[in-house]
């Protein structure tokens, strides 16, 4: 069994492989970052209740499926063919579909009263256009919610980014916010940050967890139980502290 490749997918549904583009569900080894995009999909699935919602950059599907709990409709959108083709077979249900398409370009003035956007927008070219783009498809009162990894959390320190090869801008809290700004008239910003256990195990490693598991030989046996063990409640939005945030959401508005 590839360790890197989803696992027990129903019948008929290939399985999609990391490549370090997105996140996936289903592979063991990337619980945490399923889990934490994961939280931040369940937090905005609770404020677009009875609302036409776009998922752009939809990647595999699970984000838009969570959406389309709460949404009137949910359009999951997505330019890679595999990751489409994956999406529209594994996640059916009414007022949920899915389109191959290109985040610059896809949808109809006015057609939504959201438009969801995360952990994308480090990897295009020109995120203010995508941002304008985004305006333009809302209704009146529409909301676009677009997270992004904080650069001071992923990257090295003093570094201008991290070494994922598919971002190509990571920002800080002001920068991402300025950015927001040049487009939308208001713009809340909340930080993601660990919480329960995962907080727990922040404090433990201040404390010098990683000599002990290392010492006492546990390591691989710890984490291959407390990976697994990994849900989104082991995360919090909070709109303090974001220097010193996993990943910041801004919630934009006209």
């Amino acid at each position: 069994m590839n360790s890197y490749a989803q696992q027990n997918q129903p019948p008929g549904v290939p399985p999609l492989k990391l490549t370090g583009e997105r996140t996936l569900p289903d592979v063991p080894a990337e619980n945490y970052w399923y889990r934490r995009h994961l939280a931040v999909y369940e937090w905005i699935a609770a404020r677009v209740r009875g609302a036409a919602v776009l998922d752009m950059a939809c990647g595999e599907g699970y984000g838009s499926a969570v959406l389309a709990d709460t949404a009137r409709s949910v359009v999951g959108v997505d330019g890679n063919p595999e990751a489409h083709d994956h999406a529209r077979l594994r996640y059916t249900r009414p007022g949920l579909s899915f389109e191959w398409g290109a985040v610059e370009s896809y949808g109809e003035p006015g057609a939504f009263d959201a438009v969801v956007f995360l952990q994308t927008i480090e990897h295009v070219a020109d995120p203010a256009a995508v941002l304008a783009h985004f305006s333009s498809l809302l209704a009146p009162r529409g909301v676009a919610y677009v997270s992004t990894p904080n650069l001071l959390t992923i990257a090295p320190p003093g570094a201008a980014k991290s070494d994922n090869p598919w971002h190509l801008r990571e920002y800080r809290a002001e920068e991402f916010s300025a950015l927001c700004r040049g487009v939308f008239g208001r713009v809340e910003m909340l930080g993601l940050f660990h919480a329960r256990k995962l907080r727990a195990h922040e404090l433990a490693l201040g404390l010098g967890w990683d000599h002990v598991h290392r010492r006492l030989g546990i390591t691989k046996a710890f984490y291959d139980r407390f990976t697994p063990a990994i849900s989104s409640r082991d995360f919090a939005l909070r709109s303090s502290g974001l220097d010193r945030a996993l990943d910041f959401l801004a919630v934009c508005r006209t």
